[in-house]
């Protein structure tokens, strides 16, 4: 790829114009490729300083919780003004890209670095930024070589964290009990996945004593799956409960099993090796050709939908919690899901103690234009705050906007704002 032009933001000569040519993301790849899991940042951090002339590149990644990015790696330096590595989004410029995915672009003034921040996003789940310092304002080549350059290293990173405990240290604002390790070892790798037919995110606020709370998705041929789940107790005997169920709904659920048959193995699992505990839990699959739905309850509180600016409570019927005195027999039932609905699944964290006092399906509403991923975590911030940052049970929300089958509402294509950006800092 040639980059720049004779514009002069990186005309003939000019930092920004000497690049290794050709390749895009394809270049970018393969180079991260062939270093070491470790280093592959700093070999993109340093591609990009060639390529562009940038006197600083870094990465922030966003933490577990989404509240804060934390720097994990910079080819050069410059003096940003932060005391820190960890840094809190609230009211920053990080912020606004993560939540608006639309790349910064500013340009304080004659004499100074431009500095551009880029989202690292790979199927909605914001991974975190990429920052650099160019000598002077990106034309529309050079934003399309920068976004190019952070959808390659969405892959970087997801590529290279089975490798290394750096991603997994740079996601933790806090050291992790030895029941949490358990707990968030149990989500999945990705919080939030967009495709055709559908967005989902998930969020998960520990309490002080953890509570045993889970959440998981996956996406098979022809149908994605859900289930949100809650195991009794707290601690370490909570992870272990919650251990025993994800793990057997995983098992049958990767051997083809249905609902129903993913339940009973659940339940046998929590009940033959858990114990006196039990755990409450829905499992959701909707069919990704025609949009049927099936659905099991075991003890959990209902599902919330949002369909035209008003929510309602689902009314599935509940079944027994998995692990409960003999083997039982889990009903298949349906749930109504048209396109353009949003379905919130949650715990009981999220409706006990403070928050119970909060109007929650009003919550819902007032999300309701913010993407999945935005939604959850404005739901669960609310709660931490009306109960001061003191939880007394795990609160995991998971929402879910069910497009429909035949339409499509996303867009990979990471470039697709890139311009927009450039083209705003010029006009100031």
């Amino acid at each position: 790829m040639i980059v720049g032009g004779p514009d002069g933001n990186g005309g003939d000569g000019g930092p920004i114009a000497r690049t290794a040519g050709g390749g895009g993301e394809a270049v970018t790849l393969a180079a991260a490729e062939s270093a070491a899991p470790v280093e592959s940042l700093d070999v993109v951090a340093r591609m990009l300083r060639e390529r562009l002339g940038a006197a600083a590149v870094s990465f922030l990644i966003t933490d577990f919780t989404g509240g804060s990015v934390v720097r994990l790696g910079a080819a050069g330096s410059v003096d940003t003004g932060e005391r820190a590595r960890r840094i809190p989004l609230q009211g920053t410029g990080y912020d606004d890209v993560i939540r608006t995915q639309r790349p910064s672009v500013q340009d304080e003034g004659e004499g100074t670095l431009v500095r551009v921040l880029a989202p690292v996003t790979n199927r909605g789940d914001a991974i975190g930024l990429l920052e650099l310092f160019l000598p002077t304002a990106p034309n529309a080549r050079v934003m399309r070589e920068i976004g190019e350059s952070a959808h390659a290293l969405a892959y970087i990173v997801i590529a290279n964290r089975s490798y290394t405990d750096v991603y997994q240290w740079g996601r933790r604002t806090v050291p992790l009990s030895l029941a949490a390790e358990i707990q968030h070892r149990l989500l999945p790798a990705s919080l939030v996945c967009e495709a055709a037919q559908f967005a989902v995110a998930g969020a998960l606020e520990p309490a002080g004593h953890v509570g045993g709370d889970t959440f998981d998705y996956v996406i098979d041929r022809d149908s994605v799956q859900l289930s949100v789940t809650d195991a009794m107790g707290h601690d370490v005997s909570a992870a272990l409960l919650a251990t025993l169920a994800v793990s057997a709904l995983r098992r049958a659920r990767r051997a083809g099993a249905g609902l129903a048959e993913q339940a009973r193995q659940a339940d046998a699992a929590v009940r033959e090796h858990g114990g006196q505990g039990y755990v409450t839990g829905q499992l959701l699959r909707i069919s990704l050709t025609d949009g049927t739905t099936e659905f099991v309850n075991a003890g959990h509180p209902r599902p919330l939908r949002l369909r035209d600016g008003r929510v309602h409570e689902t009314t599935p019927e509940a079944d027994m919690p998995f692990g409960l005195h003999a083997p039982y027999a889990y009903r298949v039932q349906s749930l109504d899901l048209r396109p353009g609905d949003r379905l919130v699944m949650l715990t009981d964290g999220m409706l006990e103690g403070n928050a119970a006092g909060l109007d929650l399906p009003g919550l819902v509403v007032r999300t309701r234009a913010l993407h999945p991923r935005e939604a959850t975590r404005a739901l669960i911030a609310t709660i931490v705050e009306a109960s001061c940052g003191r939880l007394q049970d795990d609160a995991t929300v998971m929402c879910l906007d069910w497009h429909g089958t035949g339409h499509s509402r996303r867009n990979a294509d990471t470039g697709a704002d890139l311009t927009d950006a450039s083209d705003r800092v010029r006009s100031h």
